[in-house]
Protein backbone atom coordinates (compact mmCIF):
# COMPACT_ATOMS: atom_id res chain seq x y z
CA UNK A 1 0.00 0.00 0.00
CA UNK A 2 1.25 3.36 -0.74
CA UNK A 3 1.36 6.04 2.33
CA UNK A 4 -1.64 8.04 1.00
CA UNK A 5 -3.72 4.56 0.91
CA UNK A 6 -2.78 3.85 4.38
CA UNK A 7 -3.66 7.55 5.34
CA UNK A 8 -6.95 6.81 4.00
CA UNK A 9 -7.18 3.31 5.86
CA UNK A 10 -6.38 4.92 9.33
CA UNK A 11 -9.82 6.71 8.93
CA UNK A 12 -11.34 3.17 8.39
CA UNK A 13 -11.10 2.28 11.90
CA UNK A 14 -8.55 2.45 14.97
CA UNK A 15 -7.38 -0.91 14.24
CA UNK A 16 -5.45 0.39 11.22
CA UNK A 17 -4.94 3.53 13.02
CA UNK A 18 -3.22 1.99 16.27
CA UNK A 19 -0.97 -0.18 13.05
CA UNK A 20 0.10 3.23 11.29
CA UNK A 21 3.43 5.08 12.46
CA UNK A 22 2.47 8.30 11.08
CA UNK A 23 -1.19 7.98 12.23
CA UNK A 24 -0.70 6.73 15.13
CA UNK A 25 1.83 9.69 16.13
CA UNK A 26 -1.15 12.18 14.65
CA UNK A 27 -3.82 10.09 16.85
CA UNK A 28 -1.17 10.64 20.50
CA UNK A 29 -0.71 14.26 19.55
CA UNK A 30 -4.65 14.61 18.96
CA UNK A 31 -5.38 12.93 22.04
CA UNK A 32 -2.64 15.44 24.04
CA UNK A 33 -4.52 18.46 22.93
CA UNK A 34 -7.54 16.42 24.35
CA UNK A 35 -5.27 15.59 27.37
CA UNK A 36 -6.29 11.81 26.96
CA UNK A 37 -2.98 10.70 25.23
CA UNK A 38 -2.75 8.20 28.55
CA UNK A 39 -5.28 6.05 26.66
CA UNK A 40 -3.42 5.08 23.65
CA UNK A 41 -0.13 4.93 25.69
CA UNK A 42 -1.96 2.13 27.90
CA UNK A 43 -3.67 0.21 24.65
CA UNK A 44 0.13 -0.03 23.66
CA UNK A 45 1.51 -0.52 27.20
CA UNK A 46 -1.11 -4.17 26.93
CA UNK A 47 -0.16 -4.87 23.09
CA UNK A 48 3.35 -4.73 24.01
CA UNK A 49 2.83 -6.82 28.00
CA UNK A 50 0.65 -9.57 26.34
CA UNK A 51 3.99 -10.61 23.56
CA UNK A 52 5.56 -11.39 27.30
CA UNK A 53 7.28 -14.97 27.77
CA UNK A 54 9.28 -14.55 30.78
CA UNK A 55 7.00 -14.98 33.64
CA UNK A 56 10.08 -12.70 35.93
CA UNK A 57 8.89 -10.00 33.01
CA UNK A 58 5.21 -10.61 33.35
CA UNK A 59 5.66 -9.71 36.85
CA UNK A 60 7.51 -6.67 36.38
CA UNK A 61 5.44 -5.13 33.35
CA UNK A 62 2.23 -6.02 34.98
CA UNK A 63 3.08 -3.73 37.76
CA UNK A 64 4.61 -0.96 36.26
CA UNK A 65 1.48 -0.71 33.82
CA UNK A 66 -0.04 -0.84 36.87
CA UNK A 67 1.65 1.77 38.81
CA UNK A 68 1.37 3.96 35.36
CA UNK A 69 -2.17 3.50 34.28
CA UNK A 70 -4.41 2.22 37.26
CA UNK A 71 -3.80 2.97 40.83
CA UNK A 72 -5.35 5.69 42.69
CA UNK A 73 -3.35 9.23 41.40
CA UNK A 74 -1.08 6.95 38.80
CA UNK A 75 0.43 9.27 36.62
CA UNK A 76 -1.36 8.25 33.47
CA UNK A 77 -4.06 7.39 35.10
CA UNK A 78 -7.28 5.75 32.66
CA UNK A 79 -10.34 6.38 33.45
CA UNK A 80 -12.45 2.88 34.12
CA UNK A 81 -14.94 1.90 35.88
CA UNK A 82 -14.26 0.90 39.79
CA UNK A 83 -15.17 -2.81 39.17
CA UNK A 84 -12.56 -3.40 36.53
CA UNK A 85 -10.08 -1.23 39.08
CA UNK A 86 -10.69 -3.15 41.66
CA UNK A 87 -10.90 -6.51 40.01
CA UNK A 88 -7.47 -5.84 38.68
CA UNK A 89 -5.92 -4.23 41.74
CA UNK A 90 -7.20 -7.62 43.30
CA UNK A 91 -5.30 -10.01 40.93
CA UNK A 92 -2.17 -7.91 40.14
CA UNK A 93 0.07 -9.62 42.87
CA UNK A 94 -0.51 -12.70 40.39
CA UNK A 95 -0.65 -11.47 37.34
CA UNK A 96 -1.38 -13.19 34.17
CA UNK A 97 -1.01 -11.96 30.55
CA UNK A 98 -5.04 -11.25 30.54
CA UNK A 99 -5.22 -9.38 33.04
CA UNK A 100 -5.21 -5.98 31.39
CA UNK A 101 -7.91 -7.58 28.93
CA UNK A 102 -11.48 -5.51 30.25
CA UNK A 103 -9.55 -2.54 30.94
CA UNK A 104 -8.02 -2.32 27.42
CA UNK A 105 -10.97 -3.15 26.00
CA UNK A 106 -13.08 -0.31 27.97
CA UNK A 107 -10.08 1.83 26.55
CA UNK A 108 -10.32 0.62 23.13
CA UNK A 109 -14.00 1.57 23.13
CA UNK A 110 -13.75 4.64 24.54
CA UNK A 111 -11.21 5.45 21.79
CA UNK A 112 -13.31 3.70 18.80
CA UNK A 113 -16.55 5.50 19.93
CA UNK A 114 -15.68 9.17 21.26
CA UNK A 115 -11.90 10.03 20.50
CA UNK A 116 -11.84 8.29 16.73
CA UNK A 117 -14.71 10.59 15.58
CA UNK A 118 -13.14 13.78 16.89
CA UNK A 119 -9.61 12.67 15.41
CA UNK A 120 -11.16 12.51 12.55
CA UNK A 121 -12.42 16.05 11.84
CA UNK A 122 -9.32 17.59 13.58
CA UNK A 123 -6.34 19.52 12.49
CA UNK A 124 -4.32 16.67 13.16
CA UNK A 125 -5.65 14.25 11.00
CA UNK A 126 -6.11 16.94 8.12
CA UNK A 127 -1.87 17.84 8.57
CA UNK A 128 -1.31 13.85 8.45
CA UNK A 129 -3.22 13.67 5.39
CA UNK A 130 -1.68 16.44 3.85
CA UNK A 131 1.69 15.15 4.76
CA UNK A 132 1.40 12.05 2.74
CA UNK A 133 0.13 13.92 -0.30
CA UNK A 134 2.66 15.74 -0.20
CA UNK A 135 5.00 12.70 0.13
CA UNK A 136 3.32 11.22 -2.69
CA UNK A 137 3.28 14.36 -5.27
CA UNK A 138 7.38 14.16 -4.45
CA UNK A 139 7.69 10.34 -4.93
CA UNK A 140 6.09 11.14 -8.77
CA UNK A 141 7.83 14.66 -9.47
CA UNK A 142 11.02 13.68 -8.61
CA UNK A 143 12.57 17.01 -10.45
CA UNK A 144 10.70 19.11 -8.03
Amino acid sequence: RSNAEETMACSESVDTLLVNKDGLAAFRTFLKSEFSEENVDFWLACEDFKKTKSSSKIVAKAQKIYSDFIQDDAPKEINIDFQTKNHISQNISEPTLSCFDDAQRLIYSLMAKDSFPRFLRSEAYKELVKKQQNRNQKRWLPFL
